[in-house]
């Protein structure tokens, strides 16, 4: 496998993330100007213009940003595979399975953002993330 093939998946949680800036723009800046909403108030953190917008334009604002958490380390650890000889077909296979389970993750929020549906593929994600580490750490100090 090439390092291209290996790191796809980082490429496309990438490109998904872009997906996802797109879409809290093209619903944010509209519901704030309906509302009249100065974007100087965004920027204070005691407003409440988040109130003032229809609650699902936030959704995939709060997705966005969760897509800056736990996927940084998902690119990490990736990056750390792909560097130091780790590219398996099984450290690949779960980074696919990590990115789609993602990416449902962000339809959920982003559209009827049901948390409990929702949780649950956060939660195998993050399984998958941790089985994704686990390997890592194995190779790396047990071979």
């Amino acid at each position: 496998m090439t390092i291209t093939e290996f790191l796809s998946p980082v490429l496309v949680l990438i490109a998904w993330t872009m997906v996802m800036l797109l879409w809290l723009y093209a619903l944010r800046i509209p519901a704030m100007q309906k509302a009249g909403i100065d974007p100087q108030e965004a920027a204070d953190t005691k407003s409440d213009w988040k109130q003032k917008i229809p609650p699902g334009t936030n959704y995939p604002a709060d997705n966005y940003n969760h897509l800056m958490e736990q996927p940084t380390v998902f690119y990490a650890l990736m990056l750390f595979a792909a560097t130091t000889g780790g590219q398996s077909s099984l450290l690949n296979t779960l980074a696919w399975t990590y990115v789609g389970l993602r990416i449902v993750h962000s339809l959920i929020q982003a559209t009827f953002n049901r948390v409990m549906v929702r949780f649950m593929f956060f939660l195998i994600s993050s399984l998958v993330l941790i089985a994704m580490t686990v390997l890592e750490v194995m190779r790396v100090f047990l071979s």
